[in-house]
């Protein structure tokens, strides 16, 4: 029975993206077809106000329609945007940005005859105020803590100066939050802007059903172009469905309805890939696999102040680590995508990264040091819980599976993610499943987990680590301007915790993208940014 509802809805969920790629080919009726590019989203998209860009599936779409004042290529460095150019000062502490004059607003007929303008510094210092004003309530207001004043010079110089020097600050503006809205027409729709945005992106908001469509059309004035002087974008439309279930979204990329899938799940990733991660033959000649490190460090992490003695035991937790053998587990579980953690908790991709400062497979010695364990504290029977959610479950049992040759009994608990979420924030596990993601590209989001001052629920040390020494480089780091100098010193951290072992790499996940053979130019990068001002159908 379960079967036939399950194929039930599976057939319907064809039914509605087929009727759904039909209506967006009415929407885009006077267009090539082959210059409509299209994906699935599984989750609704909350809100297309930047102020709001909070989950993936938000900044993907944001990111179409906004700019900021600069921005983030594939390989993490911050570019130009509507800023054509900025200067620091010395003391690290006040950022001036020139814009440039030829960036237009999306026409709309509230901007009065002309039906658009040009962005202004003015338009920045309204945005960037809406970050912070409590009545928006904007979960991005966090970007903004370090920045003590921010204003308009006149229409093309913006300056801000921080409380602090900050050197991931120009990260941080390549967030979605800071993109430029106009005043104009926020006031008009309050908070409908959600669903009627205006920016000054590649693409222009055309129409949204919610749960079932999205779809965007070309910027004609867009001012951005590419290396021989051609218009961006490419692509003349982009329509966005938004089928739940990933096995229909994965047939219906198979039969070449849509574009581009993200991600591997495990209702496919047997079906498209090797074991070792290899496309299998029966798709590369209609299949492209993009693969690269994503800004994601997937980890076990024990509560610190915790009273159970395995926990406290810094031979237990190393034991842990050694344990177990990061490679085979990612070829069994994961199809060999994603990069066994024997480096520290800083991410492959982010400068600072050291593959050789973590802990390798070495299963006798994590026998001694479970012995060593039990020698010292008299404890013949050393157990330890590892609390997880259902999505890793497989993990945890192959970790536990493994862990258990070293003489220590290993139990797992499953427990719903947001009851997960609110026991780690208070303290209320031993050792948890957990993952960390970039809130931005520099190795400082990454060790403000370890830093005293930022212990949970007021900040994200989870594991509730202190070392005075590491809060010592910490903030040394931020007054550090020389870019080697700063990674040396993130490096240095990051192998200090190590040494502590307050957690258990896992891995570092890979950004994964299938296209059809046909679709040119869609890009990787450690953050995952849906990139399509530059992708061309063939």
């Amino acid at each position: 029975m379960a079967f036939i509802l399950r194929q039930s809805f599976i057939y319907l969920s064809i039914s509605c993206i087929v009727s759904v790629l039909f209506s967006c080919r009415n929407d885009a009726s006077n267009i090539n077809e082959s210059l409509v590019f299209r994906y699935n989203e599984h989750k609704n998209i909350g809100s297309l106000d930047p102020a709001f860009s909070k989950d993936i599936a938000d900044i993907w779409a944001t990111n179409q329609l906004f700019n900021g004042l600069v921005q983030m290529d594939d390989s993490l460095h911050v570019q130009p945007c509507i800023a054509k150019h900025w200067t620091v000062s010395k003391d690290a502490l006040t950022y001036s940005f020139f814009l440039r004059n030829d960036v237009y607003f999306h026409k709309d007929v509230l901007f009065g005859k002309d039906s658009t303008r040009a962005v202004t510094a003015y338009d920045f210092e309204y945005s960037f105020n809406r970050l912070l004003d409590k009545k928006i309530a904007s979960p991005g207001g966090w970007v903004l803590n370090k920045v003590d004043t921010f204003k308009a010079i006149n229409d093309n110089l913006f300056q801000i100066k921080l409380k602090q020097p900050f050197p991931a600050f120009l990260g941080l503006l390549t967030m979605k939050y800071c993109s430029v809205v106009p005043k104009e027409i926020v006031d008009f729709y309050g908070t409908d802007f959600r669903s009627h945005p205006i920016g000054t992106g590649p693409f222009m908001f055309k129409r949204w059903e919610e749960n079932i469509k999205l779809v965007f059309r070309r910027n004609p004035d867009y001012f951005e172009k590419d290396s021989s002087g051609k218009s961006l974008p490419y692509l003349e439309a982009v329509a966005i469905t938004f089928l739940p279930d990933k096995q229909s979204e994965f047939l219906q990329f198979t039969q070449g309805n849509i574009d581009f899938v993200s991600g591997l799940d495990a209702s496919y990733k047997d079906d498209i890939l090797t074991a070792d991660g290899k496309l299998r033959d029966t798709y590369k000649k209609t299949v492209n696999m993009i693969r690269g490190p994503y800004l994601n460090t997937e980890y076990l992490a024990f509560f610190m102040d915790s009273n159970i003695s395995e926990i406290q035991s810094e031979s237990i937790r190393k034991a842990i680590n050694y344990g177990f053998d990061r490679q085979k587990m990612m070829v069994y579980l994961r199809n060999g995508v994603g990069i066994p953690a024997n480096g520290g908790f800083i991410p492959k991709g982010l400068p600072g990264y050291n593959g050789k400062i973590g802990f390798n497979y070495q299963p006798e010695k994590a026998k001694e040091l479970v012995s060593k364990y039990i020698t010292e504290s008299g404890n013949k029977n050393p157990e330890i819980t590892i609390t997880t959610t259902s999505n890793y479950l497989s993990f945890c049992e192959y970790i536990q599976k493994e862990l258990q040759k070293t003489g220590l009994t290993v139990h797992v608990d499953v427990i719903p993610a947001a009851t997960l979420k609110e026991a780690k924030a208070n303290g209320k596990l031993d050792l948890f499943r957990a993952s960390w993601v970039a809130d931005y590209p520099d190795a400082e989001n990454y060790l403000s987990l370890y830093y005293s001052k930022n212990f949970a629920p007021n900040g994200p040390n989870y594991t509730h680590f202190k070392n005075d020494l590491f809060d010592e480089w910490f903030e040394q780091s931020f007054t550090e301007t020389n870019t080697k100098q700063r990674e040396l010193l993130y490096s240095k951290m990051d192998s200090l915790v190590m040494q502590k072992a307050p957690i258990v790499p896992l891995f570092y996940d890979e950004v994964v993208r299938f296209t059809r053979k046909n679709v040119k130019g869609l890009g990787i990068n450690p953050t995952n940014l849906l990139e399509l001002k530059k992708v061309k159908k063939d």
